[in-house]
């Protein structure tokens, strides 16, 4: 009996004993954080990531569906460019209140927060980076006065600069000069620049393609001897035309801006031009007939264009070696490839019927070889030919 209560009356002494154990341990610490500081500023950041996600899920979706009852695409931009910052706010927030937990003290307190700020400078650059976007979408109204190209190369550019101050900023938190590395890179960039000029002749080549709006994307163009094809992307040292073969021609700039470019895009009218050949033995009023009809044909079609846009012709040119030739000059509406070698073909069949109608036909290079009567025919010696003069006297008689 004595020691059972004993032990009782140890109990409270033992409970006490333990508890100061698990405080102890509690407060032992490891590079100056006790076990508690450390499991907080972990349950803190852990809160964050929580948040992180919860932002992901609701806040975003919300704004998003909030923002697509609006008629205008703007906010739907801002909305998506604002995404990424918009997640990372809450982790740097709990990072923020674990390092004040945890209290490394001296050094470790300065680069802590150093490490805060440097995520802060992220994402606010990462914000104005992708803040661009939407600078795009409300230059829309511009594309008059800047062409599509420019306001992506202005964009492009921007997220450069955005990019390179962001990370100057992020350096400038850490103290480390920026200026010494600019002056070493200029340094350097000189010695690139001299091996690199081609690069920047490419590049002021294709803003003067884009400030005289020589060709968009979408244009079809030809360069004498380099490409021909459909414009897809004005980059800033190359362009990309796809030729109509499908295969993707990569041409620097500075070929489009010392060649001289046919944009077949901006025609107005598409030309057809013929030489039409008939026989001699044509008479007068046949050749009148067919110059006509075939006038009369181009004159009422209502896809041709007529005087004064354009100017048209059927008229007899000249006297060929076999034919007697009509030349054809004239101009379709359309500048589709399609529609024009649609009305070619119709007006082939028209100009074929109008030729057969007339009662000639068309001429091809032909030989005519006249025998003019009694002329001296040359055979060679021998019996053959002996025989052969023999016969030709006697078609004389």
């Amino acid at each position: 009996m004595t020691t059972s209560a004993s032990t009782e009356g140890n109990l409270p002494e033992q409970a006490r004993e333990l508890w100061a154990l698990i405080l102890d341990v509690w407060n032992t610490s490891f590079l100056g954080v006790s076990i508690g500081q450390g499991l907080l500023a972990l349950l803190i950041v852990l809160i964050g990531i929580v948040a992180r996600g919860m932002i992901a899920r609701w806040l975003i979706a919300a704004l998003k569906r909030l923002a697509s009852k609006s008629e205008t695409t703007f906010d739907d931009a801002v909305v998506d460019a604002l995404a990424g910052p918009m997640k990372l706010v809450p982790v740097i927030i709990a990072l923020f209140f674990a390092l004040n937990i945890l209290q490394f003290g001296g050094e470790g307190t300065l680069r802590g927060h150093q490490f805060v700020q440097s995520l802060v400078v992220i994402a606010l650059f990462w914000a104005l980076h992708n803040a661009v976007g939407p600078l795009a979408h409300a230059l829309q109204g511009l594309r008059n006065a800047l062409t599509p190209v420019m306001i992506d190369w202005m964009t492009k550019a921007l997220r450069i600069v955005f990019i390179i101050v962001g990370a100057a900023a992020v350096l400038q938190v850490w103290d480390i000069p920026v200026a010494g590395i600019v002056a070493g890179l200029g340094l350097f960039g000189v010695a690139i620049g001299l091996g690199a000029q081609d690069l920047f002749k490419n590049l002021i080549a294709g803003i003067l393609i884009l400030t005289e709006k020589r060709f968009l994307p979408g244009d079809w163009v030809k360069v004498d001897g380099i490409v021909e094809g459909t414009v897809e992307e004005i980059n800033f040292r190359s362009t990309v035309v796809r030729r109509f073969d499908k295969g993707p021609v990569y041409v620097p700039n500075s070929k489009l801006a010392d060649n001289a470019v046919i944009n077949f895009t901006r025609m107005t009218h598409r030309r057809t031009y013929w030489i039409i050949g008939v026989r001699y033995d044509s008479t007068a009023e046949q050749l009148r007939e067919i110059r006509d009809k075939v006038l009369g044909y181009i004159e009422s079609h209502p896809e041709y264009a007529q005087a004064p846009e354009v100017s048209t012709f059927m008229r007899v040119d000249s006297f060929g070696p076999s034919s007697i030739d009509f030349m054809l000059y004239c101009f379709t509406k359309t500048t589709s490839w399609g529609e024009w070698l649609r009305l070619k073909e119709e007006l082939a069949f028209f100009i074929k019927d109008t030729v057969e109608t007339a009662g000639t036909e068309f001429a091809f290079p032909s030989t005519s070889i006249y025998v003019e009567s009694g002329a001296e025919v040359f055979t060679p010696p021998g019996d053959d030919g002996a025989k052969a003069v023999v016969a030709s006297e006697a078609g004389k008689g």
